[in-house]
């Protein structure tokens, strides 16, 4: 069975997963039937495996789990939102390059 570097949230585990974590969270809002996010979920495997103790990688189903979509009103995916501290500090929308989703991890992280 594959390892994944991911964690994945629920709308019951989301505020313990990502907004009393310690650490930077980048969220990737996104479903099954979509292809972009399909292409950015290898992308991300890479940034949660190359950035340990930096960032943490959570992927929230918006089929699965819409109580928190709608919080934070998800109209699109893949959507990813960076969280530092419990607040929201910064927001990705579409299927960004892994350079750019790099570049915010460095920023806020």
């Amino acid at each position: 069975m594959e390892t994944t570097k991911t964690v994945a949230a629920t709308d019951a585990t989301f505020d313990d997963e990502v907004l009393k974590s310690e650490s930077l969270v980048l969220v990737d809002f996104w479903a099954p039937w979509c292809g972009p996010c399909r292409l950015v979920a290898p992308v991300l495997e890479e940034i949660a495996g190359e950035n340990t103790g930096k960032v943490k990688v959570v992927k929230v189903n918006v089929d699965e789990n819409p109580g928190v979509s709608q919080r934070y009103g998800i109209r699109s995916i893949p959507t990813m939102m960076f969280f530092k501290g419990g607040s929201q500090v910064d927001t990705l929308i579409g299927a960004a390059q892994k350079q750019h989703i790099q570049e915010k991890v460095d920023t806020h992280g």
